[in-house]
C-alpha cells in the first residue's frame, strides 16, 4: 500500500502492541477499523461510554490506501482533532502525533466520566443516608 499523503510505500509496524501500516515518509499511520478501535482501548475501554466517533463527515483530499476511493475527514468524537477514514470502512489515516492525541483525548474522557461516576455514587450516598428513619427521626427531634 501507498501512503495517502507522501505515496510512501507504507509497511506493518508495532504500536503499542498493535499490527499498523506506518509511513516511513511522513510517519503517519494507516489504522483498520478494528485498529483504532484497539487504539482507544489502551486507555479507555468502555465502547458503550465513548459516544459517537464520526460527526459531520466532510470531503478530503486523500484517497484509502486500499481501494483508492476519496476518503472523508470528520472531527474525532466532536474533539478538534480531524481525522481522514475511508467511507467503504477499510480504516483510519492519522498524520503524525494524531496517535498519540487519540490516546490523551481517551484518556481525558475515562477520567471525566469516572469523576462523575464517583460524584452520582457519592450524591446517592447522601440521599440514602436522607430516608434513613435515624435520620428524619433527629429532624423530628428538632422540631419538638
Amino acid at each position: 500500500m501507498k501512503c495517502p499523503k507522501c505515496n510512501t510505500e507504507i509497511a506493518a509496524k508495532d504500536f503499542k502492541g498493535i499490527e499498523v501500516e506506518s509511513c516511513p515518509g511522513c510517519e503517519g499511520l494507516w489504522l483498520d477499523v478494528h485498529e483504532l478501535d484497539e487504539l482507544e482501548d489502551k486507555v479507555f475501554a468502555e465502547d458503550e461510554l465513548k459516544g459517537t466517533m464520526v460527526f459531520q463527515a466532510r470531503p478530503s483530499d486523500w484517497e484509502c490506501p486500499k481501494c483508492k476511493g476519496r476518503m472523508k475527514r470528520f472531527n474525532y468524537r466532536y474533539y478538534d482533532l480531524e481525522l481522514d477514514f475511508c467511507p467503504q470502512q477499510h480504516g483510519f489515516w492519522l498524520d503524525k502525533g494524531e496517535e498519540e492525541r487519540v490516546l490523551a483525548l481517551m484518556k481525558e474522557e475515562a477520567n471525566r466520566l469516572k469523576r462523575k461516576f464517583d460524584l452520582e455514587g457519592s450524591w446517592s450516598d447522601v440521599l440514602t443516608r436522607l430516608k434513613s428513619k435515624d435520620f428524619v427521626s433527629k429532624v423530628r427531634d428538632l422540631f419538638k
